[in-house]
């Protein structure tokens, strides 16, 4: 998941650093495929993880982290530097924190997926429709409910993933594609939360 951050981050600097492709993004149709394609991806690899080689998923993951990359470059152009890095630092902290409590709490967090889960597709149905309104106050709400969701599907999930590994650790290419699809739930929960609290807290240029 660390890579794939890396890979995200380096991405996002270089194309925002090339006026070219960013007019080409921006003010093309293409600006819609680099904000639906990652979310196809990870339908993709869900529903075919048994199909697929351990190569093919591990490949649509750095391609996922690369087009969230894209999709997220104009932060560099919106936000000050020192915003961002400061952002940086406190969505990993509340990141590492909520995935720790995830993996040593003996309560079952289970219980909180369902409500989660509908949060999440609220946020998504939401956010669309808000793409064709552009209203300042759903985006500021949209934000706030989105650190909150975000912030409790890590733990949720840390725990599901470390639930699953005991399960079903057979040391076959199935765990690993298993821990890879994983690894692509946590990294989905950090991005949501980190951009959530840039339009929160970040400083514009």
């Amino acid at each position: 998941m660390a890579m794939a951050l890396g890979l995200t981050g380096v991405v996002a600097f270089f194309v925002s650093s090339s006026p070219a492709i960013i007019s080409m993004i921006y003010n093309t149709p293409l600006h819609w495929l680099i904000v639906f394609a990652p979310v196809g991806l990870v339908f993709l690899m869900s529903y075919k993880l048994n199909v697929f080689s351990f190569q093919t998923v591990l490949t649509i993951f750095f391609s996922f982290a690369a087009l969230v990359g894209v999709s997220i470059s104009y932060i560099f152009l919106v936000y000050t530097a020192a915003s961002i890095a400061k952002v940086f630092f406190i969505s990993s902290s509340m990141f590492g924190v909520m995935a720790w409590y995830g993996n040593v709490t003996k309560k079952d967090l289970s219980q909180f997926g369902t409500f989660l889960f509908m949060g999440v597709i609220g946020i998504i149905i939401a956010s669309v429709v808000n793409l064709f309104f552009n209203s300042g106050p759903l985006h500021f709400a949209l934000s706030v409910v989105a650190v909150i969701v975000f912030t409790g599907m890590t733990a949720y999930d840390a725990q599901r993933i470390k639930d699953m590994y005991y399960k079903f650790n057979d040391g076959t290419d199935s765990v690993n594609k298993m821990a890879i699809l994983g690894a692509t739930t946590l990294y989905f929960n950090y991005i949501n939360i980190f951009i959530s609290l840039l339009n929160l807290q970040g400083e514009r240029r």
